[in-house]
């Protein structure tokens, strides 16, 4: 579902895959090519969140933000499973693992991997190219080569995906 809110009404590229069960409201930009999976919830209701090209947010994720403080999300970003996003930058090519959770004024670097389960909180700056892991997030050492290759893999994957549900026609039970 897509709804306005007061004067703002959400801008999503048309090449852009939306699944179902998505709620996105107020003052939201989703760039080009672009997924936002199952049951995710983007509200920009108290602030903008801007959503680059090529950026997969994966199933159940949550995305909001304080007053005055966007959420920024740059190209080719990796928002894994039941992830919270709450006025935060996320610069391009980083990847954010599944259940985590990234807090007010955190900024996380070009190319950071962030671990499943982690909380980065208010404030924290994950330096580019590197893991960081826990609770709080601790920058546990740079990435290798093989993280890259995989994390580029992994976007590469979700932009690919995205494209064929986006042609699919969902099939109702019982038809």
């Amino acid at each position: 579902m897509i709804y306005p809110y007061n004067q703002y009404i959400p801008e999503i590229s048309e090449s852009a895959f939306i699944a179902d069960y998505v709620t996105i409201s107020g003052d939201v930009k989703i760039g080009d090519e672009s997924s936002i999976w199952f049951n995710t919830v983007i509200r920009g209701d108290v602030a903008p969140t801007i959503i680059g090209k090529r950026v997969n947010i994966q199933d159940q994720c949550c995305l909001h933000q304080s007053p005055g403080n966007p959420l920024l999300i740059e190209d080719d970003v990796t928002v894994g499973h039941q992830v919270i996003l709450h006025s935060s930058i996320i610069k391009r090519n980083a990847l954010i693992g599944m259940g985590s959770l990234i807090l007010d004024g955190a900024e996380i670097g070009e190319g950071a991997f962030i671990g499943a389960g982690s909380l980065v909180p208010p404030g924290k700056k994950i330096p580019p190219n590197t893991l960081a892991f826990g609770r709080p997030a601790k920058v546990i050492r740079p990435l290798n080569h093989e993280d890259l290759k995989d994390m580029a893999r992994i976007r590469r994957e979700y932009t690919e995906k995205a494209q064929i549900y986006k042609k699919a026609t969902p099939i109702q039970k019982g038809k």
